[in-house]
């Protein structure tokens, strides 16, 4: 049997980032990546699926040592533009303090996974691509043992599950510490919305290179929005991200959603919805003149793929487990995945695993990104049941507290009642999860 001390089971941006991080610190480390392809990458790699890209604190939050690649990055973003039904409105600045001296970027993604997994290997650290994980035995004085798909078994000090919020080895390992009932909301089908995104390439004249666009309140769900990303030349990235098992009959007063049509008998597919999003956004211009770029994405210009948009989880620590990144419900579907969360959270984990003090981990995480985390698990809650008229209302508000795409604190009276509603119920959401509240799953839950 092959012994290791660190075993990371996912060689996405978290796994890649603990993998680096704890053989930075001397311990013999292997990431295993079960491996898919991509029409912009030569060989199997993780399921690196395009987010809207990086904005500018959180590049802070990802705490990298050295910068980015400039054949990584695709465009240099200047704002975001937010649209309901009637009003629009473009920020230019996020708020945040940063050393990040612009907006934000689109990456590409492939690129990216594929720099961090060089980071990882050059640390020391192995890196199996094409190896899932049949079974993992959760071994109670502190090792595991890890069986490969064709048998071979890995015994490890310490596991670090970072296998996407699809979670296809977590729950499993999960289970041995705590009862099934209180995994239930970490099922895919319940901790996930589902995204689909389409690679296009936009006539010149309507490609905005330095903004990312969302559209809120066009089509029914929880947090649910399409969107166009620039990407390199005029291609551009449309898609949206909607609840998985959506019942249109649910739907209250679908007639006000523009992206659905009276004779729909069930929520559209993310191709149908693209189609018309792009035909009512630019009603000019047919869909022949926004080709597919077939090179691209996971399959023939298009992928699918699960974000989540649960609570987070603490992780089993003192069984020597941490659980890193979107397994752990760190990532979100309130701000187009999170891959700055997962490189940070599986940075922490990665060193503390690596050093032997794993039990410090739930803390650590939490002191690093889990203001970022707050953020989104509370405004998630505020907009919880909006309409498409609650979302106009609510960018109206915004919009009169902007200057020059800037928030100001001299606007704020100026917000109307609308949008002192929703600050309300953003600081009383906040409130209520003070003292890591947000936290689904605690450390003292788990039978260790």
């Amino acid at each position: 049997m092959e012994r290791i001390d660190v075993a990371v089971v996912g060689g996405g941006p978290a796994g890649s980032s603990a993998g680096q991080a704890a053989a930075r610190q001397g311990a013999e480390t292997v990431v295993f990546e079960k491996g898919v392809p991509r029409e912009d990458r030569a060989g199997l790699g993780p399921d690196s699926t395009d987010a809207a890209g990086m904005l500018d604190y959180w590049v802070d939050l990802m705490d990298l040592p050295e910068a980015i690649p400039d054949d990584v990055i695709l465009r240099e973003l200047n704002g975001a533009t937010f649209a309901g039904p009637t009003e629009r409105l473009t920020i230019r600045d996020t708020g945040m303090g940063s050393s990040y001296p612009d907006f934000g970027f689109t990456f590409h993604r492939a690129r990216f996974d594929d720099w961090l997994r060089e980071r990882c290997e050059t640390a020391g650290a192995g890196y199996r691509v094409g190896t899932s994980i049949r079974d993992v035995d959760i071994g109670r004085r502190g090792t595991h043992t890890l069986t490969l798909r064709d048998g071979t078994e890995i015994e490890t000090d310490y596991l670090i599950l970072a296998d996407g919020p699809q979670r296809t080895v977590t729950r499993g390992v999960l289970g041995e510490f705590v009862a099934e009932q209180r995994l239930q909301n970490l099922a895919s089908n319940r901790a996930n919305h589902i995204a689909y995104q389409e690679y296009r390439e936009f006539p010149p004249e309507l490609f905005d290179e330095d903004l990312l666009k969302f559209w809120w309140g066009s089509m029914p769900g929880h947090t649910a929005y399409p969107w166009v990303f620039p990407n390199d030349g005029c291609v551009a990235r449309v898609g949206l991200t909607m609840p998985i098992g959506l019942d249109i009959d649910e739907v209250q007063n679908p007639e006000t959603y523009r992206l659905l049509e009276p004779d729909d008998e069930t929520v559209p597919s993310g191709r149908t919805y693209v189609e018309r999003l792009l035909a009512t956004e630019y009603p000019d211009y047919d869909l022949d003149d926004f080709p597919l770029v077939e090179d691209r994405g996971k399959s023939g210009g298009t992928e699918t793929y699960p974000i989540s948009s649960t609570r987070p989880i603490d992780s089993p620590t003192g069984a020597n487990v941490a659980i890193v990144g979107g397994a752990m419900g760190a990532t979100s579907a309130f701000h187009e995945g999170g891959d700055h969360v997962a490189v940070r959270t599986g940075k922490i984990a990665g060193s503390l695993a690596g050093a032997g003090t794993l039990d410090a981990y739930n803390r650590e995480w939490k002191r690093a990104v889990g203001d970022e985390i707050l953020r989104n698990v509370s405004m998630a809650d505020v907009v919880t049941g909006f309409e498409p008229d609650d979302w106009d209302d609510a960018f109206r508000s915004v919009d009169r507290m902007l200057d020059d795409g800037r928030l100001s604190a001299l606007r704020m009276p100026f917000s109307g009642r609308a949008g002192l509603s929703v600050l309300a119920r953003y600081s009383k959401a906040k409130f209520g999860y003070r003292n890591d509240g947000y936290v689904q799953l605690r450390e003292s839950e788990y039978a260790v």
